[in-house]
């Protein structure tokens, strides 16, 4: 055992004692989550679950569904797009690179790491084609190369839009084409000082006119100042004609993902909220995002709950801020998004979202690491979470991250990134079930 190996375990014990343990009576999803007393400690609560193989096995779903590998050997995939022809594109990466501020942030640093994949960062968009719809795909291919950091995508009028951590660039894509070489060109810059949180998220509005960048804040409560926060922990409204853009929300700490609800035309979003106030503090959570609307970040959590730590308080924003639509518990770190279209799965997946939750680090036990159904009607949240996708936990230890995730009306099957296993799961009805998953053939 190495000297690394003797710290981190030494670290980790020290770690265990730190801190109240979580209330498993709490409700904390849904619109009125139950919101505990702040718990805050010199360090507090933190737990990753160490990463383990899936082997022969893979994640589970509700009984008629089926689960399979549709492709694997990424590198780090995160959001995923598809495109009008069937074509599956993955945005791989690894950003970021804030320097470490307090000794509390080296240490967890090292806890998150524990919990990450090895593979490096493909800084790429790869296409991966199932053109007879058996799960299996016949071409993988590298569309796009030497990026950075690229996360969200979008596509509207035969330009593919990325999302990079420093910049939201476009190209040009016929259908059928397997890779581009052209150098993507500039929609905008995006603010990528520092990058404590780098994810980009991206959507396009349901007219297309109109693209939408989820930025996430620079801290975790502002500690670094608040300089370093001009234009984050926000979401812009990018016209895409010309480049131009406003600020439409603000105060919405780290806007992971963000999608059109189909029968309102509203833009939602899934957020990851703050850390160091608790294992059951404060819960992430899915939001409509309105226009003008301040989400209480860094002053505020989950509407006008002051934030002690924040200073110097800032009581006239708090007096605006809004309470989010739902919450999805806490620290479950809420990375995916993906509305179901054309009914869905039918029956009780008919209308919803599935919301990918990567998993937590800050608190003892361990919540996330799933996929879950958040059933609508009329256009909102109505009714608790439902598990989708799980076991992505095995004997405490983690075999996969859900990240993106991605409905596909077309063709009934609901596409699942995993950053940990660097696979994307496919999950579709037993009676379309596909054999195992081969390996697919590269394409230039």
């Amino acid at each position: 055992m190495t000297l690394r190996s003797l710290l981190l375990g030494g670290l980790a014990l020290t770690l265990a004692a730190c801190g109240g343990g979580s209330d498993p009576a709490l409700k904390q999803t849904g619109a009125t989550p139950d919101l505990p007393e702040m718990q805050q400690t010199l360090v507090p609560p933190m737990n990753i679950a160490t990463p383990a193989a899936w082997g022969d096995e893979v994640p589970t779903a509700p009984a008629g569904f089926n689960v399979t590998a549709f492709a694997s050997d990424l590198r780090i995939p995160r959001q995923m797009l598809m495109l009008p022809n069937g074509d599956l594109l993955v945005a791989e990466g690894r950003g970021g690179g804030a320097p470490a501020l307090r000794p509390k942030d080296v240490i967890a640093g090292m806890i998150k790491k524990r919990g990450n994949t090895q593979v490096p960062g493909g800084d790429r968009v790869t296409l991966l084609r199932d053109a007879d719809g058996d799960g299996r795909p016949e071409v993988k291919s590298v569309l796009l190369e030497n990026l950075d950091a690229p996360y969200g995508l979008a596509f509207v009028d035969g330009y593919i839009y990325v999302a990079n951590q420093d910049a939201l660039v476009r190209v040009p894509w016929t259908p059928g084409q397997t890779r581009i070489t052209s150098e993507p060109e500039e929609v905008t810059k995006l603010p990528s000082q520092l990058n404590h949180h780098w994810t980009k998220a991206l959507t396009a509005s349901a007219d297309g006119t109109k693209l939408y960048v989820g930025i996430g804040s620079n801290s975790n409560v502002g500690e670094r100042g608040m300089a370093v926060e001009e234009e984050r922990a926000v979401v812009w409204e990018i016209d895409r004609a010309t480049g131009a853009r406003r600020t439409i929300a603000t105060g919405i700490r780290n806007p992971t993902a963000l999608a059109i609800e189909p029968t309102t035309s509203q833009l939602w979003a899934v957020v990851n909220e703050r850390d160091e106030l608790g294992p059951q503090l404060v819960p992430d959570y899915l939001t409509s995002v309105r226009d003008g609307a301040f989400y209480g970040w860094p002053y505020s959590y989950w509407g006008k709950n002051i934030d002690p730590r924040v200073r110097p308080a800032r009581p006239d924003l708090v007096r605006t801020a809004v309470t989010p639509d739902y919450a999805l518990g806490s620290h479950v770190a809420a990375l995916g998004l993906s509305f179901a279209t054309g009914g869905g799965f039918g029956g009780r997946f008919s209308q919803g979202a599935f919301i990918g939750q990567h998993g937590s680090w800050n608190r003892q036990d361990l919540s996330g690491y799933k996929v879950v159904w958040v059933p609508f009607a009329g256009g909102r949240p109505a009714g608790d979470p439902v598990d989708f996708l799980t076991g992505f936990i095995a004997d405490g230890k983690a075999r996969g991250r859900p990240v993106g995730v991605l409905f596909d009306a077309r063709s009934g099957v609901l596409y699942v990134a995993d950053d940990l296993s660097n696979v994307i799961w496919r999950v579709a009805p037993t009676a379309r079930a596909a054999a195992p998953a081969a390996p697919v053939a590269a394409a230039g």
